[in-house]
């Protein structure tokens, strides 16, 4: 029972002996129905163990009123009563009380309270509880899978505090989860949870229920949902089956729900942890030692008894885990190969010009069709930028349409940069190409004539590179700089192409003054008044004429 204040009880008695009841004594002092129905059989046993005592008014106050039979004891009559065809009427259009309300006083002159109505429509609403159907899995099957909020954590390097996202993962027959809190969630780091949650429970289950959410599904679907690459991949390595709930519906996984819920208001609640790896030793602490060895209170069970046996029921974990991948939709060039990383790999079943997928791992490089995701290719990666993957026997040497571009640009340079530019094809075919690129726009910052000169060296060298060209184009372009700068100033003098001042193409200086006078001429003219300015006859009409 509250305890009330000395002012408050000496209301209550008061109202007490004055017989009014409980509902108007709620609404005049404000204090639960329940509170004064204790502190009535309170003021009666004081009553009447002294006897005798009377009340203010001269009468002494009635003993308790023997409880009624439910089914029996009349029903009070409410002022909404006469209307109760009308109320019903407008409940079945799913009106609010207080619309009914002021509809009642409105058109029927209703004169009771809106609480009144509200108690009417209480009794007459009955709200049928939602039922669902406990779905029952066998020991080892299930696992459930969602994200939630941490507890605040410092931001490294900061004094800022933010809550990052919580994983956990459920076992659907015992109980048992795995948490962790990661600051970033991505596809990787998704995937990267699932096989941190498997090597904690020893095994991994045959089917994984998630929400919809972006790292595992692409599309949602109650058929057919597609599904990250990344994460399906995953899945297939450690024989999982992927089930994503239906949207709008997370009664499914309500398992890890009640987990993430349970987590974060037992375990997280009003706690600040300094780092990301201080709140999960936490939440690995406080899962072994309160959350593990609780009772279930489904179950009645205690979760670490009921994981013990589902463990041997669990699917044995690969030796090696999950290799992971970057996704890139790449063409295929007309040497054959696709550019990863600045360096080419051979593609081939693939066509030129056909559009492929190249999955990028740590140590290798994967390519496969577009569509049915065929493996076509797989190659080492490169250890430096700029190597070309590619076997000899499957080398372009037909020449394209690009190829004739380059080599009509190198002619134009020079008869010794054209003599390498085919060369340099006849030897590595269109994956030499990007050299002859190189070669041929050397041209946009080096003069033509030194560019041809070390083509020709470089073909005296037998060094076939565009590294060793330009090493060589630009060393003579520093010696003729510098031997320019050696010239004495008067051989300077006669090396610079004297003034001309007259020649056939160049106009005397009358010409211009002539020119400029005109000008001048017609802007006076066309500045001045129109009625200054002078009238110009215009020949007549050729209609008049033909008329006249």
């Amino acid at each position: 029972m509250n305890v009330l204040k000395l002012h408050l009880q000496t209301t209550l008695r008061t109202l007490i002996e004055r017989n009014a009841s409980q509902r108007e004594i709620e609404r005049v002092t404000g204090i639960d129905r329940k509170t004064i129905r204790s502190y009535q059989k309170r003021f009666a046993a004081e009553l009447s163990n002294s006897s005798g005592v009377t009340t203010g008014s001269g009468g002494q106050i009635p003993p308790p009123r023997p409880p009624t039979d439910p089914v029996t004891a009349p029903e009070s009559s409410s002022a909404c009563e006469p209307h109760r065809a009308y109320i019903e009427s407008q409940l079945r259009l799913q009106r609010k009380a207080m619309a009914i309300f002021q509809d009642l006083v409105d058109q029927f002159g209703f004169a009771a309270s809106y609480n009144s109505v509200k108690r009417f429509v209480r009794k007459l609403v009955v709200r049928e509880p939602e039922q669902f159907d406990r779905l029952s899995f066998a020991i080892g099957e299930e696992a459930q899978v969602d994200y939630g909020e941490g507890a605040l954590t410092r931001v490294p390097g900061t004094d800022r505090y933010r809550r990052p996202r919580l994983f956990v993962m459920t076992l659907r027959h015992s109980r048992r989860s795995f948490r962790r809190v990661v600051w970033n969630s991505g596809q990787e780091t998704w995937a990267r949870l699932h096989e941190q949650a498997w090597r904690y429970f020893g095994g991994s289950c045959r089917y994984v229920v998630l929400d919809n959410l972006k790292e595992g599904v692409l599309k949602p679907d109650l058929y057919e949902p597609k599904l990250n690459a990344v994460y399906a991949a995953m899945l297939a390595h450690y024989g999982v089956i992927a089930d994503p709930a239906r949207v709008g519906d997370p009664n499914r996984k309500g398992s890890v729900e009640n987990a993430i819920g349970h987590t974060q208001g037992t375990a997280l609640k009003g706690r600040r942890f300094e780092s990301i790896e201080e709140q999960n030793e936490f939440l690995e602490h406080w899962e072994t030692k309160w959350a593990a060895t609780r009772i279930h209170g489904s179950t009645r069970r205690q979760v670490q008894a009921m994981f013990e046996e589902e463990r041997p029921h669990l699917q044995p974990l690969p030796m090696l885990g999950m290799q992971y991948f970057k996704e890139s939709v790449r063409t295929v060039c007309d040497d054959s190969c696709v550019r990863v990383e600045h360096s080419s790999y051979a593609a081939r079943p693939a066509p030129i010009g056909a559009k492929v997928l190249v999955r990028i791992f740590e140590h290798s490089i994967q390519v496969h069709e577009l569509d049915t995701l065929r493996l076509l290719r797989t190659h080492m990666r490169a250890d430096r930028p700029g190597s070309v993957v590619l076997p000899e026997a499957e080398r372009v040497f037909n020449p394209s349409r690009q190829t004739l571009q380059i080599l009509d640009q190198a002619k134009h340079i020079g008869p010794a940069a054209q003599q390498l530019c085919e060369h340099l094809f006849a030897l590595e075919g269109r994956v030499g190409q990007r050299k002859l690129w190189g070669i041929v726009g050397l041209a946009k910052r080096l003069p033509r004539r030194l560019i041809d000169r070390a083509c020709a060296q470089a073909l005296n060298d037998g060094i076939h590179s565009y590294q060793h060209v330009r090493s060589i184009a630009e060393q003579l372009a520093t010696e003729a700089l510098a031997a320019f700068d050696a010239t004495p100033p008067a051989l300077a003098q006669q090396l610079e192409l004297p003034l001309t001042q007259e020649h056939p193409l160049i106009r005397s200086a009358a010409v211009y003054a002539q020119v400029f006078n005109l000008g001048a001429q017609q802007h006076s003219t066309s500045s001045a008044p129109a009625s200054e300015q002078p009238s110009t006859p215009h020949p007549p009409s050729t209609k008049h004429k033909e008329s006249a």
